[in-house]
């Protein structure tokens, strides 16, 4: 089993792969482990954060409110994620994040984080990775509220959140963790919550998935990739193009066989 501060390393790594220093180094980063239980904000907008969040256990969206209390959650935030690396360049915050359900986050204080991007190149190349692919995800779920079809929209995001656990070693067989309630999909997905239960009923009958007491279990993958038009290919899971895919680890340990 992967240990929960090893998820973050273990996602980097599909960028380039790290030195054993190199993964003490973020690791030893992160401090003050915390605790939020669900609906709790892990950063309020127009507030200071206190730093970046790494998401060790536990599933937490990003949301904005209209003025009349609509919400709007425009990102999920799942095990090893960070949330963001550019929320100590900003004075306050321009958007919430807030726990679905329990959640363990440590968090690596700005000074910590502005060392790790200035101290350690390698370390820094892949940790801007994961910004752009969370750039990346964003514009997929622009497309997905702007165009796709209510089956579509839930059957991208299953497919989107399962890749994702995948990556990290999260599954189980078919199975994964998915603790949004059906209020919690429709405000993701531009949905009611009677829209998004027609459509969870219409993908039981067509045997795509099942979907209870915030388990998703896939059962025809590939069908249901086809359904929602899904090509994971925006969420760069292989670090881009796999030949160039850089082993700093094994340079590094030819340079020092020379030397």
């Amino acid at each position: 089993m992967i240990h929960r501060m090893d998820r973050l390393v273990r996602k980097l790594e599909r960028f380039c792969v790290l030195t054993e220093g190199e993964k003490q180094t973020l690791k030893g980063s992160m401090v003050r482990d915390r605790r939020f239980e669900p609906g709790e904000d892990l950063i309020h907008e127009h507030k200071p954060t206190e730093g970046v969040f790494v998401i060790l256990d536990g599933f937490s969206c990003r949301y904005k409110l209209l003025p009349d209390g609509r919400r709007q959650i425009v990102g999920l935030l799942l095990p090893g994620d960070m949330c963001d690396l550019r929320v100590f360049l900003l004075k306050r915050m321009d958007h919430s994040i807030c726990a679905l359900n329990a959640v363990e986050a440590a968090v690596i204080p700005p000074e910590s984080a502005v060392a790790l991007i200035e101290n350690h190149p390698r370390l820094s190349r892949a940790l801007w990775w994961t910004t752009i692919v969370e750039d990346s995800i964003t514009r997929e779920w622009v497309v997905n509220v702007g165009y796709r079809t209510a089956l579509e929209r839930v059957a991208h995001l299953f497919c989107e959140v399962f890749w994702r656990l995948e990556a990290v070693g999260l599954v189980r067989g078919n199975q994964c963790t998915m603790p949004l309630t059906q209020i919690e999909l429709g405000d993701t997905l531009a949905l009611s919550s009677v829209h998004v239960n027609r459509t969870l009923k219409q993908m039981r009958r067509d045997n795509l998935v099942k979907f209870q007491g915030g388990e998703l279990e896939l059962l025809d993958r590939q069908a249901l990739q086809a359904a929602a038009g899904f090509d994971p290919s925006y969420l760069h899971l292989n670090g881009g193009n796999v030949t160039t895919r850089i082993d700093y680890a094994n340079l590094v340990a030819a340079n020092e066989a020379k030397g």
